[in-house]
């Protein structure tokens, strides 16, 4: 056998086993032994090279697809395959879900803000050495005694006005029994019997991001809030270690129980969202969902639609005085708003799923993990009895003054609606006024008030009221201008960065049109620079005129010599303007004017007075012919 012979009988089979995939059109198997015996091989350091003679050889082999080309093809046409099931799937699910009602129930754990621990003097510092913060009480000593701290009381109480709860004047702890490592009791001190607090609301609106199905606005009854404590930190270290830290032993939490009344998985995460930015502005919870200051776990269960199949509401399982509802499935420790929706949407369609099929579902507690496609189990759903709910015979009851609830009603932060409202009557659009109430944990918010208190004063000084743009204009460079400046200078945001009255007094005259926006700009990127360098910082007055940035009143006659020329280059986009009303390439000529002329360079021209200029000379107002 010689040197080619492996070769040529390499490529025989290769083309006989597959003769129609490897052409751009089919040819029948003679004539690929054909192809295959005429054609010269030879095997040059692993590769082969096919010599043509004929052209008909030459037609032939330019007709044969590469092997690699033929892999992409296979894998475009099972792409293709599974992207036509997967929208009929889409749509099969789509049809599933409008026969099925999805109801959820929402149980949020927040840590609250206090000093200590609940029952214990010992600091609730959770970033410290582990164990370093830890009560013999904590740790379950023989014969400690918890020891209850009433100003954690403080925080839950601001938190349950905030929701329009009703305070209970007498409230009780009671133990909850159940056998982990992260127990050192081997119970959980919480209220199950007599909580603090019960029957509040929340609502939530179309801006909140509730599902368009419960716009404008839908209500959330809240059945209680109770106080409980923490269990310590496990930190899993494999094969079969775990570490416990309890210093978060007996941190003191509060546990939202929300009534069955959510059908939509993004109404229930607005509705988490909203409890964490109205905690956050009372002051009651330490931290967000974002660093583990709150955890979610969602009751999730379905039911066919009664308008359909007209079913028994007196069927079925019974929540909270809900009635008629399916068997309900419990996802535990849920840390971000994304988890709370996507294992909602996942587990109601598994639910669905095993109904169809004719399946039942298990009353039980499922894990979820961000980014999975599925909920799995974790174990079977304990029930109450499992829990051995008992009064606590070392804590006596807790007694609230109706004195103490209207001291901290009367003094209670605004809330989150509150300072929406007011942001929008000042000007500020929705979408800035939600951005202001979650950046920096409403640092960015105090700042935006800072600012507008010092124009005030400066407009107060000269006699003038503040115009009615402010609050928008204001909010833009808070938000916005500072943002950028802040990613390309890589800083973080603090309120001396830029003090509110240098931003203020860069702002006055950019109000009173002597200044333009690209001047602004500049004085405030100095400050940030002043800021960094720890250089005297001049005071913009001081800048503005020293450096002859007050904007000069150009008449038009400087306008219309920078914009006819543009118009006499561009005669399609005048003709376009005039003829199909494309009003909207106006402001290219304008943006060219800004951007292009001197005068726009260092900052002289208005843009507004630059759009009536090209307006007027195309012979268009208000984006109609003249």
């Amino acid at each position: 056998m010689t040197k080619s012979e492996p070769v040529r009988s390499l490529l025989f089979q290769s083309l006989s086993s597959r003769p129609n995939t490897l052409f751009s059109r089919p040819i029948c198997h003679s004539c690929c032994r054909k192809l295959a015996g005429r054609s010269a091989l030879y095997a040059r350091g692993g590769g082969i090279s096919f010599p043509t003679r004929t052209l008909q050889t030459q037609a032939l082999l330019e007709e044969v697809v590469p092997f690699r080309k033929q892999l992409k093809d296979e894998a475009k046409r099972k792409r293709a395959a599974l992207s036509g099931n997967g929208a009929k799937k889409k749509s099969t699910d789509k049809e599933l879900i409008s026969n099925w009602e999805l109801t959820v129930g929402i149980e949020l754990h927040a840590e609250l803000n206090t000093a200590k621990k609940l029952f214990s003097s010992a600091a609730t510092s959770i970033s410290d050495e582990p164990n370093s913060h830890v009560a013999l009480f904590d740790a379950a000593f023989p014969g400690s005694q918890p020891h209850f701290q009433k100003e954690t009381l403080l925080p839950a109480l601001r938190a349950a006005i905030a929701l329009n709860c009703k305070i209970q004047r007498r409230s009780t702890f009671d133990r909850k029994h159940y056998f982990y490592q992260d127990q050192p009791a081997g119970y959980q001190i919480t209220q199950y019997y007599e909580p603090f607090a019960k029957d509040g609301h929340i609502t939530l609106y179309t801006h909140d991001g509730i599902d368009p199905a419960d716009a404008p606005s839908i209500t959330i009854p809240i059945k209680q809030i109770q106080m409980e404590q923490d269990t310590a930190k496990t930190l899993y270290q494999p094969p079969s270690t775990y570490l416990l830290d309890f210093n978060r032993v007996s941190h003191p939490l509060i546990e939202i129980i929300s009534m069955p009344a959510i059908h939509h998985p993004a109404t229930a995460a607005a509705y988490v969202r909203k409890i964490q930015s109205i905690l956050k502005s009372v002051d009651a919870a330490t931290a967000g969902m974002e660093v583990g200051g709150l955890r979610a776990d969602v009751n999730v269960s379905i039911r066919r639609r009664k308008d359909q199949h007209g079913e028994d509401e007196r069927a079925g399982h019974s929540y909270s005085g809900f009635k008629g509802l399916g068997q309900r499935t419990e996802i535990k420790n849920l840390s971000s708003l994304r988890a709370v929706s996507d294992a909602i949407a996942i587990e109601r369609s598994r639910q669905i799923a095993v109904l169809e099929s004719g399946g039942t579902i298990e009353g039980e507690t499922r894990g979820f993990t961000l980014g999975s496609s599925e909920t799995r189990k974790l174990r079977s759903k304990e029930g109450e009895i499992d829990y051995r709910y008992m009064p606590d015979p070392d804590i006596a009851p807790v007694v609230i003054g109706e004195d103490l609830v209207q001291h901290l009603r009367d003094t209670l932060p605004a809330l989150p609606d509150d300072v929406m409202d007011s942001l929008v009557k000042d000007g500020v659009s929705m979408k800035d006024a939600k951005t202001l109430l979650s950046l920096e944990d409403g640092d960015r918010l105090d700042y935006y008030y800072d600012v507008v208190h010092e124009l005030t004063i400066i407009f107060e000084i000269d006699g003038k009221k503040p115009p009615k743009k402010m609050g928008r204009i204001v909010a833009n460079w808070v938000i916005h201008e500072l943002g950028a400046l802040l990613t390309t200078t890589e800083s973080n945001f603090t309120p001396d960065l830029v003090p509110a009255s240098s931003l203020a007094l860069i702002l006055e005259p950019l109000l009173h049109k002597q200044i333009t926006n690209d001047i602004a700009r500049f004085l405030f990127s100095r400050n940030l620079h002043w800021a960094h360098s720890r250089e005297p910082i001049p005071s913009v007055p001081e800048i503005i005129d020293a450096e002859g940035l007050r904007l000069q009143s150009l008449s038009e006659a400087v306008y219309e010599q920078i914009a006819k020329p543009l118009l006499d280059e561009n005669p399609k986009m005048v003709k376009a303007i005039k003829e199909k009303g494309q009003t909207g390439k106006i402001m290219w000529f304008v943006g060219q004017m800004m951007r292009g002329s001197d005068e726009g360079k260092q900052g002289k021209l208005e843009a507004k007075r630059a759009e009536e200029v090209v307006r007027r000379l195309i012979g268009v107002e208000g984006g109609k012919e003249r």
